[in-house]
């Protein structure tokens, strides 16, 4: 008989959490690995991060593979799976693979919602490398978006929020735009000291266009003292609204007592600016629409999924957040020192 084992996937457009859990709550492995987005690396990419993610998760838990499944239910929410079909056609490949008995594949903003409340309906906003929204009824109606770039009208998450960074120090420098710290922060970032040198060196390829990942924490940081910076993050404030608002108002709900969970690498720890920002927009959207950032990790939110279907009880959901949050955080990597200037000579126009 197979064991009653939860395979839990939050697989990122920057990383992903591969988790097995017991049906008690208990965290027997945990893992961390690069990206697994297949909009990213493809459908066969994809598959090779998490099996790979998979082999050492069962080796840390001390697991034998004796050619059945390791888990009774696998619950793999990814980044990059947007439409049904995806998700239909990625089940088919991983359910072949035997790694659990029953497996789910869906969007990764799924196991936002399931993380940061316990009612199992109301509308999840993840802002990491890309930013994406998901809307459950009571009823279990969904709304959901794309969410494939500028190609269906997205525009914000840490991509977005550093391009907007660089682009404003360029401008700032030559004069077709405000004068901005972000001039001199933005390229101090990355070891050289003008927009100029930075975009010659993205040019070139010394400096990997993606580390502009790199740069939201520098702008949050500037934005109470900078209006460019400022207005980059209104504008990410307004499309978690602009977000949040369409799916309340397709699954009408805006007239119910409704959480909208913000979280993501950009939101989780949300606070000050952008977090009144978003209140008060969605204020504006229904009377009882509460919004609340959670520091739970999405594959916390697939793991209680799968308890959910294991009818385990509210004593090993406790010590499922308990544990896997706190496994989580031992294999965060460090964060970044990121240095914020504020040269008079700039933010003195």
């Amino acid at each position: 008989m197979t064991a009653p084992i939860v395979l839990a996937v939050d697989g990122g457009n920057s990383k992903t959490h591969l988790a097995l859990v017991g049906a008690d709550g208990s965290v027997l492995a945990l893992v961390r690995g690069a990206l697994s987005s297949p909009h990213h690396l493809g459908v066969d990419g994809c598959l090779g991060v998490l099996e790979q993610l998979f082999e050492e998760a069962v080796d840390q838990a001390g697991l034998e593979r004796d050619g059945g499944p390791v888990a009774e239910i696998g619950k793999l929410l990814l980044a990059g799976v947007d439409f049904p079909a995806e998700e239909l056609h990625l089940q088919e490949l991983v359910s072949a693979r035997g790694w659990a008995e029953r497996i789910f594949v869906g969007n990764d903003t799924v196991a936002l919602l399931r993380a940061g409340t316990e009612k199992g309906w109301g509308v999840a906003v993840v802002c990491g490398a890309g930013i994406n929204c998901i809307g459950v009824a009571p009823d279990g109606r969904q709304a959901r978006f794309p969410a494939l770039g500028e190609i269906t009208g997205d525009w914000g998450g840490g991509y977005d929020v550093g391009m907007a960074a660089v682009s404003a120090a360029a401008r700032s420098e030559d004069g077709r735009g405000p004068r901005t710290s972000l001039e001199r922060s933005v390229p101090a970032h990355f070891g050289v000291e003008t927009p100029t040198e930075l975009a010659h060196a993205f040019h070139l390829g010394e400096i990997e266009r993606r580390r502009v990942l790199e740069l939201p924490p520098l702008v949050f940081a500037e934005s109470d003292r900078d209006q460019v910076a400022a207005g980059i993050v209104d504008r990410l404030a307004g499309e978690v609204v602009a977000l949040a608002r369409a799916a309340l108002t397709r699954l009408e709900l805006t007239q119910e007592p409704v959480e909208v969970v913000l979280g993501g690498g950009l939101l989780k720890s949300a606070d000050g600016r952008i977090l009144d920002a978003i209140a008060a927009g969605l204020a504006e959207v229904g009377p009882d629409v509460k919004v609340h950032p959670t520091s739970s990790a999405p594959v916390v939110g697939a793991a209680l999924l799968g308890l959910d279907e294991l009818g385990a009880g509210p004593e090993a959901q406790e010590r499922v957040r308990r544990e896997l949050t706190a496994a989580v955080e031992r294999v965060q990597p460090a964060a970044p020192q990121i240095p914020v200037t504020m040269p008079r000579s700039v933010t003195d126009g």
